[in-house]
């Protein structure tokens, strides 16, 4: 979820949300916060033309990208990068991060918000901008944001472990003091600072309560709410053309300063080749990924501007910890020794990365900037033959379709790590599918070895640690089957831990056991690049929000 927050950053937010015990507010300054659209056969970009014909060019914004991971768009229910940036520009939380700002959390539907210590439990009081409406011009009220948390909760769904385990928030613990005002008791075993963090995540969303509920079937709207957005935010969902794009409208009551863009056309674009050609003849106002021979093509050219940007991604193989020959520790470290990572890096992505095998990005506490894994052969030949597996045992490694973060086709770094792996005798077979199809599989446990990339949910080291450790969470590790309850223990009280030397110290401990006992192979850290055309103002990527990229910020000349 491009400029990776700094560590200094990072610090000043925790001592930020530290001292919280004391009301922060202040009207706010940006109400709103935070799939590869396959074009049609042969990767062809969607057309721009459909849409609300009042809408011009100068107010419509296309913006090209990868959306092929989008499964859904209920806020309940997406975790995935796609689905995600659509719910940023639809939805509002009570708080958000300023784009571009300094890290610190700024009111959205919450005008201030105050917590305290009640002995046995945290009281969280947050105060609701009475200015705030939804789409259907009804007032947001406390009762709207207990309703749509406590859905998220119990709709269960890949998102919900943040309020459930990092949050460990119950229903039945918050409550509606007046429309105006929501308080919510936190148990002193989580962290305040980590729920606001949180809250700043596209599961926290506010609902229309009314809106869904008349429309709500035995899924409690999930399925209408995938073609219907009922948010806050500076836009309304017209319409989502599956595997192909995403219509935005400006939302004709939002309670901001009105967005100079009217309208949004999300296409889903897979191919580096139409990336560069859309950005080229203006048939699209930002394109996202592009590779490296893409931007070199580009450079000098006087149309088009391009914007590199830092992330807190991580492109990543996850290795099924209970599928043989994958569960035994020896093969997988072997696997993480045969690998060229500066191939990779230099050659494969032209330098548009940074090194990366643990599992805090740089820009996080905790990072320590350990790459222990250089390839060597002999070392992976020799855990292989400790093993006992037997030379050319196959493994079958699903692969997305479409270009990696870095600008590189995913297919391309699959076939890199296949022949390095090739010369320790292990044969892995690519099977190449959509994202949101890789996804379901992922999430299934049904994937042996799997090629995708992770970006933490909300800027703490925490984001990261609790789902690559702890199997209950049922995210990272879970997809990956690998259970191990001490170094999840450790993670908890990490997370918990209020000295940042001590707390830094145990992110080391953990980061060092996950290097070698984890079912992950960490490639790298991308370097996003966006292609934007020169008359496009107000361009930020804030890779810390909800949505990374605020649409109602942005205007054309």
């Amino acid at each position: 979820m491009p400029r990776s927050i700094p560590f200094a950053r990072v610090l000043t937010l925790f001592v930020v949300l530290g001292m919280l015990l004391a009301a922060c507010g202040s009207a706010p300054t940006q109400p709103g916060g935070a799939s590869n659209a396959t074009a049609g056969p042969g990767g062809t970009a969607p057309t721009a033309a459909s849409g609300n014909a009042a809408a011009s060019a100068l107010d419509t914004l296309v913006y090209d990208a990868d959306f092929s991971d989008q499964i859904s768009l209920d806020p309940a229910l997406v975790y995935e990068f796609g689905g995600i940036e659509v719910v940023g520009q639809t939805y509002e939380t009570l708080v958000s991060f300023d784009p571009g700002g300094d890290g610190s959390l700024k009111p959205v539907l919450a005008k201030t918000w105050d917590v305290k210590d009640t002995g046995d439990t945290w009281t969280v009081t947050f105060n609701l901008d009475e200015r705030a409406k939804f789409a259907s011009g009804r007032p947001v009220t406390a009762d709207d944001v207990i309703y749509s948390w406590s859905r998220a909760i119990a709709l269960n769904k890949s998102p919900a472990f943040l309020f459930t385990s990092i949050a460990q928030l119950k229903p039945e613990n918050m409550k509606a003091v007046n429309p105006q005002t929501v308080e919510v008791k936190l148990p002193k075993s989580a962290s305040p600072q980590a729920f606001l963090s949180i809250l700043t995540f596209s599961v926290a969303s506010v609902l229309d309560k009314q809106e869904v509920e008349k429309n709500a079937g035995s899924d409690q709207g999930s399925a209408w709410l995938s073609d219907h957005s009922a948010g806050s935010a500076p836009y309304v969902l017209e319409r989502w053309e599956r595997n192909a794009q995403v219509t935005l409208n400006v939302n004709p009551n939002y309670w901001g300063k009105a967005p100079a863009i009217k309208r949004v056309i999300m296409r889903n674009v897979t191919e580096l080749a139409n990336l560069q050609s859309a950005i080229e003849t203006g048939d699209a106002d930002i394109v996202k990924d592009l590779g490296s021979e893409q931007a070199k093509a580009l450079e000098g050219n006087a149309d088009v501007q391009l914007v590199k940007a830092d992330t807190t991604l991580l492109v990543y193989v996850g290795m099924n910890a209970k599928s043989p020959p994958l569960d035994k520790p020896e093969v997988r470290e072997a696997i993480r020794y045969a690998v060229n990572y500066d191939e990779i890096i230099n050659n494969l992505l032209g330098g548009n990365a940074k090194p990366a095998q643990e599992l805090i990005p740089a820009g996080l506490l905790g990072h320590t900037g350990e790459t222990p894994f250089k390839q060597d052969i002999a070392k992976a030949k020799d855990l292989i033959t400790k093993s006992g597996v037997a030379a050319g045992t196959e493994i079958e490694m699903v692969v997305p379709a479409g270009p990696a973060p870095g600008g590189v086709e995913w297919a391309t770094i699959a076939a890199k790590i296949q022949s390095d792996v090739a010369q320790i005798g292990l044969k892995i077979n690519i099977k190449q599918i959509q994202q949101s199809e890789l996804l379901n599989i992922y999430r299934a446990q049904k994937g042996q070895m799997v090629m995708i990339n992770w970006g933490p949910d909300f800027p703490d080291p925490d984001g990261n640690v609790t789902p690559f450790t702890d199997y209950d969470a049922k995210t990272i590790a879970w997809r990956n089957g690998w259970e191990a309850p001490d170094i999840a223990a450790l993670s908890k009280q990490a997370a918990l831990e209020q000295d940042t030397a001590k707390r830094i110290a145990l992110y080391k401990q953990i980061t060092e056991r996950v290097l070698h006992e984890g079912p992950y192979l960490i490639l790298y850290q991308p370097i996003r690049t966006f292609g934007l055309r020169k008359n496009v103002k107000g361009f930020l990527y804030t890779p810390a929000d909800t949505p990374q990229s605020s649409f109602w910020l942005i205007s054309k000349s």
